[in-house]
């Protein structure tokens, strides 16, 4: 892989001898992780199983060999980014809730959001994201903040069902147009993954074209949920039956 393509965080490119032993022990991530866990064990939480699945998820995302997998492969950055936007966001948002503060319009979260994920899955600032630990970070945390924003927005008890099912469809609707044009590109557009896939039995398309589809299905799948479950609370009568 040329130098130019290096990605600073999660070490190279994983291939399959080593991934097993890919762990990645960054002491700043940990503390960060520890100190999430003494918050949570500290009651500071509302949902402590909410919180302690997603700390749980974040181990998987960051420390586990699937940090260095997705240095070699899209598809593992993909699944990465949905497990934090999909999963991680929505589990944060349920163990720590709105509280008095007011939230921004779901319109304005929606295309918050929205936009944080193009731009980070356009070749360029995806490869630029890449290239240090300072902009691999602002990836990370500019998607699960924007993601853990209108989760909560959309969980919170004030939020009318019907915004927050508009909120979700447009979610999704986005979402999946960004997939298709993922799944559907008539050549590999990451660069950073072209010499990694080989080892992987994958052809830069063929991963791409997983990365699509991860993204487009699997990714939908959180917020069709919530989406019918809203839909469903909101039929059900909310006082006796006379």
């Amino acid at each position: 892989m040329p130098d130019s393509f290096s990605i600073a965080y999660c070490g190279p490119a994983a291939v399959p001898d080593d991934l097993l032993a890919r762990w990645n022990l960054d002491p700043v991530l940990l503390a960060v992780l520890a100190a999430l866990a003494v918050a949570l064990a500290g009651g500071r939480s509302t949902n402590a199983r909410a919180g302690w699945a997603a700390l749980a998820l974040m181990v998987v995302i960051f420390v586990s060999p699937l940090c260095a997998l997705s240095s070699a492969l899209f598809s593992a950055r993909v699944l990465h980014h949905v497990l934090l936007i999909a999963a991680v966001a929505p589990l944060l948002a349920l163990a720590f809730p709105l509280r008095r503060l007011p939230s921004p319009p779901l319109s304005l979260l929606v295309g918050l959001q929205g936009v944080v994920l193009w731009v980070w899955h356009m070749p360029i600032p995806y490869e630029w994201g890449l290239a240090t630990v300072p902009t691999y970070w602002l990836m990370q945390i500019s998607l699960l903040g924007s993601a853990f924003l209108l989760w909560r927005a959309v969980l919170a008890p004030a939020t009318p069902a019907g915004s927050a099912l508009v909120a979700l469809v447009g979610t999704v609707a986005q979402m999946g147009l960004l997939a298709a044009l993922i799944v559907f590109a008539p050549r590999a557009l990451y660069d950073v993954h072209v010499a990694s896939t080989q080892a992987w039995g994958m052809s830069p398309l063929a991963d791409q074209q997983l990365a699509g589809l991860l993204m487009w299905v699997p990714a939908s799948l959180p917020y069709l949920g919530v989406g019918l479950w809203l839909a469903w609370s909101s039929l059900r009568p909310v006082g006796p039956v006379a």
